[in-house]
């Protein structure tokens, strides 16, 4: 990548303005991408965000690709990982050496772009959570540790310079040498909390305070471990159930991603998590029915709120 370049964050969400007010008070040049609205003027919105006792604001370029006849600098895909198909074909029209960092959740999130030939491929599994104040424009970031940060495609020392420039105490990242356990921790933990909380209506504290819901979330657990373990990954249910527990405590009175979603008659992304771990299931001959069943009900909540 050589010296630092302008970045690129793809999507409007929370955790697209906390990052990029992040890196703008870390003195880089970054804008935000609406990747589902293109067209119109770029705006300059003020956009405060909270994180713990602190509290900071920075004025962030918001635009669409539209305005941009090239790209160069550095992407962070911050969007629903359902947009990335298009997205991939859409980006690769700036170039496939473009480096792009996958900030979203789910398996195979990357395939489209490996399909169109990116050459700087990198994943990340964010240990930052995030969500709308009140007002609906302000942040609250919670930073559970650093982003770790690993190669799909390309080398350690590109990634090494991503992390170079990305990292900031507000919202910090960190170099993995192996992502692929991360990555199958992060989504096995989403399965449970991204469709059981959404489908209770309740928030992510539910797991911590009641054995009811933490028995269900271990029988999905017990369905994707299998999962994983067929496909080389080493990780326990032991370990998840913690992990899950874990996370409903530190985040209690938070509201899902998934939730938040329905609520605002929004897209999810449950294609990427509970049906795209059954899916690979199904490859290495693993049944996952209860992960399957509460993914099909959220999708179909999700759908019936957004008629």
């Amino acid at each position: 990548m050589g010296t630092e370049k302008h970045i690129y964050i793809i999507g409007y969400g929370v955790i697209a303005k906390g990052l990029a007010v992040a890196l703008s008070l870390n003195g880089k040049n970054v804008t935000i991408i609406r990747g589902s609205v293109d067209g119109g003027d770029d705006e300059q919105e003020n956009i405060n965000v909270s994180s713990g006792e602190l509290n900071v604001n920075a004025t962030i370029t918001i635009s669409t690709f539209a305005n941009h006849t090239t790209l160069d600098g550095l992407i962070l895909l911050a969007n629903k990982s359902f947009g990335n198909e298009k997205l991939a074909e859409r980006l690769v029209r700036y170039g496939k050496d473009l480096p792009v960092v996958f900030l979203q959740n789910g398996l195979g999130i990357e395939d489209a772009f490996i399909g169109q030939g990116f050459t700087q491929l990198h994943r990340c599994v964010l240990m930052t959570t995030s969500q709308a104040l009140e007002n609906k424009k302000d942040v609250r970031l919670k930073v559970v540790g650093p982003s770790p940060v690993g190669v799909v495609k390309g080398s350690n020392e590109e990634l090494n310079q991503i992390i170079g420039q990305i990292n900031t105490g507000l919202f910090p990242f960190r170099t993995e040498e192996n992502i692929q356990p991360f990555v199958w921790k992060k989504v096995i933990t989403n399965c449970v909390f991204n469709s059981i909380c959404p489908l209770l209506e309740i928030d992510n504290g539910v797991f911590h305070r009641n054995e009811t819901a933490l028995a269900l979330g271990k029988k999905v657990i017990t369905e994707c471990i299998a999962v994983a373990n067929a496909n080389g990954i080493a990780l326990t249910v032991d370990e998840l159930v913690q992990n899950v527990f874990n996370i409903s405590k530190a985040s209690d009175g938070q509201t899902i991603s998934t939730y938040q979603d329905i609520l605002n008659k929004r897209e999810t992304e449950i294609e990427t998590l509970n049906f795209a771990v059954a899916k690979l299931g199904g490859l290495c001959g693993q049944n996952l029915p209860i992960t399957l069943m509460l993914g099909e009900i959220t999708k179909l909540k999700s759908e019936l709120f957004r008629e």
